[in-house]
């Protein structure tokens, strides 16, 4: 072999020698890939104090599971003994009742109703105290007479209910004398004016009828202005 020849074997001796270990991935990192060292890793962990975690799964937002989980955290919050605790309040402090905000009352407080109590209420109440407490109010009570209406100042026209009960003919039937000046047209003009018989009729009876009819709403001298019927009234009194 010639030195040149020689020179260059040494030169790809020393280049392999300096090249890196490329491990095999077979192997994994870090394990033995034989069956024998995985069997005894595997007796290891189950031997050891290391427990793999179990996984959590987390309620959706908005589902049932997560209002079923609020509802316990808060009754567990609120039942009587509860620790105060800031973890258990969600890192929220508690409200402290002021004067503004008083804490819930007992029910033993006597400022509180106990009407629906049937216990509370039976001691100190009987048949026999009812029936005593009837008895006063009894004595108490009062009847008031009722009174006549007072006259209110300026009002004073006719009655025409009390007109209406005094008479006992028909409408249409003449009683009364009339002029014949204008007739049914100057009635049915004047008659006009008035937003009701009603009205005609008091207004009839306050310039004078029925003897009198000074502008003509009684041509027919019944005695009942502008078509007015005093028969409702008679049947009304009659019940």
């Amino acid at each position: 072999m010639t030195p040149r020849v020689t020179f260059v074997a040494l030169t790809l001796a020393a280049l392999s020698a300096c090249a890196p270990q490329v491990p095999d991935s077979g192997q994994g990192v870090g394990f033995d890939n034989s069956f024998e060292a995985q069997r005894q890793r595997d007796a290891a962990l189950a031997g050891s104090d290391i427990r793999v975690p179990d996984t959590v799964r987390l309620p959706e937002p908005g589902s049932a599971e997560e209002t079923a989980a609020a509802t316990t955290r808060i009754l567990a919050q609120t039942r009587p003994g509860a620790p105060d605790s800031a973890e258990l309040n969600s890192g929220v402090a508690p409200v402290q009742a002021s004067p503004s905000n008083p804490p819930p009352v007992s029910l033993d407080n006597p400022g509180i109703s106990d009407e629906n109590d049937f216990d509370a209420v039976s001691e100190r109440q009987t048949i026999e105290s009812d029936a005593a407490r009837i008895e006063r109010n009894r004595a108490q009570y009062e009847v008031v007479q009722p009174e006549a209406l007072p006259t209110r100042p300026g009002d004073e026209q006719p009655n025409i209910v009390a007109f209406a009960l005094s008479t006992s003919h028909p409408k249409g039937q003449s009683v009364y004398a009339r002029a014949g000046f204008g007739g049914e047209g100057r009635a049915a003009r004047n008659c006009a004016e008035y937003a009701s018989p009603d009205l005609a009729q008091i207004d009839f009876l306050s310039r004078g009828g029925p003897t009198r009819d000074r502008r003509g709403l009684d041509p027919d001298g019944d005695g009942y202005a502008c078509d007015w019927d005093p028969a409702p009234f008679r049947k009304a009194s009659e019940g």
